[in-house]
């Protein structure tokens, strides 16, 4: 092994080490614990040089050395290969997501379970609107001056409007408009099927015309996004358990409450083929300079880069990163699969 492979070596030790105890990370921990062939001195030289180019630093005098945002940046960079999880991980995966009953139901199971495989925050976005189609439109009559309009996507959205007529509505009428509607919107993605449903009042019948138009301005309420409706939140009880200053961990937690920072985040998540990783200062918003966070798209592998939501976690720096990239690929693996063929 060359001096730059035997310094990598030596900041995978520390980094193993410090994310393991949360203690400074001296040079005989180092030879004592990790296999590097070398002697105590040559670790010395390497940590020194290590801390010259910015990888680690001493937090105090007579201590250990700890890593750095740019020692992490490197250490992920030069991660060749993520540990798999085991056959009973992934199993446990796939039975834990595959009892859940709907869109919902999914999405909150897989946010407590990234939670609890990580041991961080996680974050699911809602499937986007925007890359959705529709499936179905049901007119449920509730009474002859009252519809529900049920809106059902490719991606098992359902969304659900009681509208007031004003007007009387036969059976016939009812039967009318949903044959209509279906054959306008079915199969129309969500962002041109606003445009279609503007255009409806046009296309009936004169009688039904007031009630289209109102139907119409219901619809496109509804085919808006609604980013308030679009995060699940889970764990963040573990950010407190993280330990750290009461001062930052407020922070990080206003920063997720506001959503549009963590929507920032998995909206860049747009591949499910490809985990991103941002560390400390990485991360746009200056609450989360002191936290991680690994994202990934979800979504039908068979369309690379056509992601229909992001998800991923928020820790601190001092995270364990090969098992976490792990896990959110894996969850995000199944729920793209059970999303995508909905």
């Amino acid at each position: 092994m060359n001096s730059e492979e035997r310094r990598i070596a030596v900041l995978r030790a520390i980094v193993a080490d410090f994310v393991a105890t949360n203690e400074p990370v001296g040079s005989k921990a180092i030879v004592d614990r990790h296999n590097l062939g070398v002697s105590s001195a040559t670790v010395r030289n390497d940590m020194a040089a290590l801390e010259d180019e910015g990888y680690i630093i001493q937090p105090h005098t007579s201590a250990g050395r700890i890593p750095t945002d740019k020692g992490y940046r490197l250490f992920v960079d030069r991660l060749s290969q993520i540990k798999p999880l085991s056959a009973a991980e992934k199993k446990a995966i796939a039975t834990f997501l595959d009892g859940a009953v709907d869109l919902d139901d999914v999405l909150r199971r897989s946010v407590r379970l990234l939670a609890q495989l990580t041991r961080q925050v996680a974050v699911v976005q809602y499937p986007t609107l925007s890359r959705s189609t529709v499936r179905h439109l049901e007119v449920v009559p509730l009474t002859p001056a009252r519809l529900m309009l049920v809106l059902i996507t490719d991606t098992g959205r359902v969304d659900q409007r009681v509208v007031d007529l004003g007007d009387v509505l036969t059976d016939d009428d009812v039967a009318r408009l949903r044959a209509l509607l279906n054959t306008v919107l079915v199969g129309q993605q969500l962002t041109t099927a606003a445009a279609r449903v503007a255009a409806l009042p046009e296309e009936g019948p004169n009688h039904l015309r007031a009630v289209m138009t109102t139907l119409a301005s219901v619809l496109v309420e509804s085919l808006v996004e609604h980013p308030e409706e679009r995060l699940v939140l889970g764990g963040t009880a573990n950010l407190a358990r993280q330990g750290g200053d009461a001062t930052s961990l407020r922070g990080v937690l206003e920063a997720l409450e506001e959503q549009v920072v963590v929507l920032r985040l998995l909206t860049a998540a747009d591949d499910p083929a490809q985990v991103t990783v941002r560390i400390g200062e990485e991360n746009e918003a200056e609450e989360m300079w002191a936290t991680s966070t690994v994202s990934i798209g979800y979504g039908p592998l068979s369309t690379p880069g056509a992601a229909l939501g992001g998800m991923g976690v928020v820790g601190p720096t001092r995270m364990d990163y090969p098992s976490t990239i792990a896990a959110v690929r894996a969850v995000a693996r199944y729920v793209g699969e059970i999303v995508g063929g909905r």
